[in-house]
């Protein structure tokens, strides 16, 4: 059972460290949405916004995310919808249906990144290539994984629990 029905979106450019039950933050600048798990256990829940992930509708007044949340990694295997600030409560899945759409998601991301390096004649950066380049004040170059730098740019810190 649910015990958060709606979620009050707020833009923000950073999450903050603390979550406030209820509320849907999203970064545009980092493309992501985080809002504590409206089952009520309390869990950061992290959305990127992407093609091969969730995508955000905003209507002015509402905020809607697509497809299902699905926290198959939390101990409460909570699934729901998030439709114009609204949380519907969504059938939980087998264990065999998770790992089927693990497989569709790791598919889909190989077949979209593989697209765009083909495109652009170039390599991306994406889940498949998860290094990330930054230029640092000395402009000598640094790497660092992609998730461990959205991380920092999103908690401005280390880790982000």
């Amino acid at each position: 059972m649910m015990r958060i029905l709606s979620l009050e979106h707020h833009f923000v450019r950073s999450v903050p460290r603390e979550l406030e039950p209820g509320v849907l933050y999203v970064s545009m600048e980092y493309a992501t949405a985080v809002h504590s798990c409206c089952c009520g256990c309390g869990e950061q829940v992290v959305t990127p916004l992407s093609p091969t992930d969730w995508k955000m509708i905003y209507d002015g007044e509402s905020v809607s995310l697509t497809p299902s949340i699905g926290n198959w990694q939390l101990p409460c295997r909570s699934h729901y919808i998030i439709k114009r600030g609204h949380v519907i409560e969504a059938e939980s899945w087998s264990t065999a249906q998770v790992q089927a759409e693990y497989r569709r998601d790791k598919e889909a991301k190989a077949r979209f990144y593989h697209d765009k390096e083909s495109e652009n004649g170039k390599q991306e950066v994406g889940p498949s290539n998860p290094e990330i380049v930054t230029e640092s004040s000395s402009s000598s170059k640094q790497k660092g994984g992609f998730w461990s730098s959205l991380a920092k740019m999103l908690f401005g810190g280390s880790s982000a629990k």
